[in-house]
């Protein structure tokens, strides 16, 4: 298992633009991976879930992925929130 936890840090937060974003970039990775917010876990593969986390500004998401490729799953999701899904 590999988790990271980050920082949402673009100013509008996880709303659709960047929830579609995520599910692109989960599609190929053969590992579960999952968006850990407070007490509730989410499937990364899933738009609806990831809309429902309601994760906005500042919020800490972690990133956890079980599976043949994790590592790669992981960066790549960290890349993606790193880049303010290119919304800044």
């Amino acid at each position: 298992m590999t988790e990271q936890t980050i920082t949402i840090r673009n100013r509008a937060g996880i709303h659709a633009r960047p929830a579609a974003l995520l599910v692109q970039a989960t599609k190929d990775f053969k590992s579960n991976i999952y968006f850990e917010k407070d007490n509730d876990r989410i499937n990364a593969k899933s738009i609806m879930g990831i809309i429902t986390l309601g994760a906005a500004y500042g919020a800490e998401i972690r990133i956890v992925a079980e599976g043949e490729d994790e590592q790669s799953a992981v960066d790549a999701l960290v890349r993606l929130f790193e880049s303010k899904f290119e919304e800044e």
